[in-house]
């Protein structure tokens, strides 16, 4: 696991940055927050892309700078692989000599530096076909798949992607997620992904940032932090609620069933091999409670939970924060539901699931 050090402070126009905290980069962490949390701005600070922060930054023992004693190192000796917005390719040259030029560049790295095989980067997201194309000849999704290609022969240390799939349209979006799920996998890099998209965060990170008004204002796992009722104003209470871990069970008429602490959901039926382990995300105004097991219900999941806290945060609704097996689920209901119900804490209540996302398989 990488640690990235910082204590920084930026200020332009109105708007004041600072972050002093030590982020642990490990598989995919999103930096997560509204438009104008200044999530670009750290990422460009990291890169060393912004020369006017003030403070000190370092990852792991390469202190990156440290204006107290006069250390700047320049983004090309950071061994970062940054992927902007729109891919930011080079339009007069090929997907190949894109390529090539990356590689180059990661030739004048240190000896120590490890290397990433070409042959690899092209195999791992499938670039093989579009190698004699011009970019301007790519689809966005086909252009970012690239732009990750030569951020990773430049053999980083981090991967930065600034938001790469905010200018695709759901289809390329869906095409292009699954190699972003692999990077940091494939190629023990860890990554830090900016976003404002609560179900990317969901699908891609195993941690997460949050950022608000140039303030980092909570981190750690995405499940705990996305639960947290105090930080719904800004994850987006709408999209609120769990994330679950399960295990695939089989597949039959259409539908797979999936087993969560022994409790049994289905959902249509997904690709993946009985006990993959797999992340669904379950938004709490999609969790409905009964004081009994249903009978007869056109809803299909039902499992069987404790209730842990019940947040009571404004005049209408209530947040109950579930149990099921050592997972949490998040279920919103009104406030006149807890009193008909008797809802307390320590209570057996049955949850009744009407709809949940598959967020993809969970990577080591």
């Amino acid at each position: 696991m990488t640690a990235l050090t910082t204590n920084l402070s930026l200020s332009f126009q109105g708007f004041s940055l600072q972050v002093s905290d030590s982020i642990k980069l490990d598989g995919i962490t999103a930096l997560f927050g509204p438009s104008g949390a200044g999530k670009t701005t750290l990422l460009r600070i990291i890169a060393g892309l912004e020369d006017s922060s003030i403070g000190h930054l370092a990852l792991g023992d390469e202190v990156w700078q440290d204006n107290e004693r006069g250390i700047f190192v320049p983004p090309y000796e950071r061994r970062i692989g940054y992927v902007f917005q729109d891919g930011r390719l080079f339009s007069h040259l090929s997907v190949e000599k894109n390529l090539i030029f990356s590689r180059k560049r990661a030739r004048e790295q240190p000896k120590s530096a490890q290397l990433i095989e070409t042959e690899e980067v092209i195999e791992s997201l499938e670039l093989q076909s579009l190698l004699p194309r011009n970019p301007d000849s790519l689809s966005g999704g086909e252009r970012q798949r690239v732009a990750m290609g030569r951020a990773l022969l430049h053999s980083p240390q981090v991967l930065l992607l600034d938001e790469p799939l905010s200018a695709l349209d759901l289809r390329r979006k869906a095409e292009i997620i699954p190699y972003i799920e692999r990077l940091a996998a494939d190629f023990r890099i860890p990554v830090l992904y900016v976003t404002h998209n609560v179900e990317e965060v969901a699908r891609l990170a195993r941690t997460m940032v949050l950022l608000a008004d140039g303030r980092i204002a909570a981190m750690g796992g995405t499940a705990e932090v996305l639960e947290r009722v105090e930080l719904w104003s800004l994850t987006g209470r709408l999209e609120a609620g769990a994330i679950l871990q399960a295990k695939v069970g089989m597949t039959k008429s259409g539908m797979t069933s999936l087993n969560v602490e022994g409790e049994s959901l289905r959902i249509p039926a997904i690709d993946a091999p009985p006990e993959t382990l797999v992340r669904l995300r379950v938004q709490a105004k999609e969790v409905a409670l009964s004081t009994q097991r249903p009978q007869r219900l056109s809803i299909r999941n039902v499992l069987s939970t404790t209730i842990l806290r019940i947040d009571v945060d404004e005049t209408v609704f209530a947040e109950i924060l579930l149990d099921v097996g050592g997972q949490h689920l998040r279920s919103r209901v009104t406030r006149e539901a807890v009193e008909e119900l008797e809802l307390e804490e320590g209570q057996r209540i049955f949850a009744l699931i009407k709809s949940v996302s598959f967020e993809g398989r969970l990577l080591s």
